[in-house]
């Protein structure tokens, strides 16, 4: 079993928000703040600059798009007030826990597969009391590769022990985590919170409470307890 961990996992979006509406006293700017991000994040994968050095760099190219030039110094401490505003601002979601409690009383290995960094991703987890639940962290700096190549589906495949056609991913991405899992031969599905609309032939779930149901009425897992109920999967 492989799971995303930002926007599925942990509500990554609305601290991160949160944290650039305070850095720059607007919240109109999001959208911007998400396609710098797209590409240093990119760079960053593509090994060009570590994670530390594309937070910097990015935050200061999103400055001077916005015609505030600042040296590295204070782009540092500006980018370091962001960051801790930020993980102040981390919440899990409310089905978090008690899926992943359902998924190991199930008895299956959890892996998550992130394209942030692996030890921020580490440490997000154990400060939020997940590290527990999880087998493997796969990241870009522990693969050399990043959603949606298949190689980082199939090195979590190998670190579970379990074959690709044997292994579900579950993400917020619908390119990213659904379709990128299914083009590597893993069973593929959406979690939609937004109910956007379900794509054609691809599993969607709105909520983590409705990913047990799908496995025991779809992927054959073994009926364990649970407080869960057997909510309908969306198609």
């Amino acid at each position: 079993m492989c799971l995303d961990i930002d926007d599925t996992l942990i509500d990554f979006t609305a601290g991160a928000r949160a944290a650039v509406h305070r850095l720059v006293g607007r919240d109109d700017l999001w959208p911007a703040w998400q396609a710098v991000t797209d590409e240093h994040h990119a760079r960053a994968v593509a090994g060009e600059f570590d994670h530390d050095t594309m937070r910097r760099t990015r935050t200061r190219a999103f400055l001077a798009d916005l015609g505030a030039w600042v040296d590295e110094d204070a782009v540092a401490v500006l980018e370091d007030r962001r960051l801790a505003h930020m993980r102040g601002g981390w919440r899990l979601f409310p089905d978090t826990v008690p899926c992943l409690d359902w998924l190991r009383a199930a008895g299956l290995r959890i892996a998550a597969v992130t394209n942030a960094s692996g030890p921020h991703q580490r440490a997000r987890l154990a400060d939020l009391g997940l590290a527990r639940f999880f087998d493997a962290v796969l990241s870009p700096a522990s693969t050399g590769t990043a959603k949606p190549d298949p190689r980082i589906f199939h090195a979590a495949c190998d670190q579970l022990g379990a074959p690709p056609a044997q292994t579900l991913h579950v993400g917020d991405r619908l390119d990213l985590d659904a379709e990128a899992a299914r083009a590597a031969g893993l069973h593929g599905v959406w979690l939609d919170r937004t109910a956007a609309g379900p794509p054609p032939d691809l599993p969607v779930v709105d909520s983590l409470a409705a990913l047990p149901a799908l496995l025991v009425t779809e992927y054959r897992t073994p009926t364990v307890t649970s407080g869960f109920g057997l909510p309908t999967p969306r198609r």
